[in-house]
């Protein structure tokens, strides 16, 4: 059956270690937007040349530009499973992600909004530039993707709220903790 999940949260909130997880035990396909962009940067695609530097600002790259992607990847798939870690990001995101849902007849699980102060965030964003090498994760474009997401990810949680897809996860707690709420939350267990 075609399913999904959606991880919200702030950057460094631990979505992409989570969605990892519930992945890998769950036979899910996680997409990273982050990940992918980040990839196409490092291989010098045409994507990557025009997403490079709104990302080296700390900038969302255009939604044109992460829904051509996102097509891309669930129509390569017969029966997707997948995971959208950190995608939507913005109200305009969301509903065209709902209709593309829609369009393929994907059942969408549940939204998990993962959270966590923003000074943990920080912290946690500076030790993953230091580990590995990341130019993206400097402290100021670090505040500056915190002050961009506040703006334009907050309306998400009312959306998906009214929907009563969401669901709130603590993202402070032991790795083991925070998937074992995750579980809790979608109605599974690996």
């Amino acid at each position: 059956m075609a399913e999904a999940v959606i991880f919200l949260g702030p950057p460094g909130a631990g979505k992409g270690t989570q969605a990892k997880r519930l992945a890998s035990e769950m036979g899910f396909k996680q997409l990273s937007t982050g990940d992918i962009l980040r990839s196409h940067v490092a291989r010098g695609t045409e994507l990557g040349r025009l997403a490079k530097p709104i990302m080296d600002a700390g900038k969302l790259v255009p939604d044109e530009l992460i829904l051509g992607l996102i097509g891309e990847e669930l129509s390569s798939m017969p029966d997707p499973r997948v995971i959208f870690d950190g995608f939507p990001r913005t109200l305009a995101q969301a509903e065209a992600l709902d209709k593309l849902l829609r369009e393929r007849k994907i059942r969408l699980l549940g939204v998990l909004l993962v959270t966590a102060p923003e000074d943990e965030l920080v912290r946690r964003l500076l030790g993953r530039a230091l580990e590995e090498g990341r130019s993206d994760d400097n402290e100021e474009t670090i505040r500056a993707r915190m002050a961009e997401y506040r703006q334009k990810t907050q309306p998400l949680v009312d959306y998906y709220q009214k929907t009563g897809s969401l669901k709130q996860i603590n993202g402070l707690g032991k790795v083991d903790e925070v998937y074992q709420a995750i579980q809790e939350a979608l109605g599974v267990k690996a």
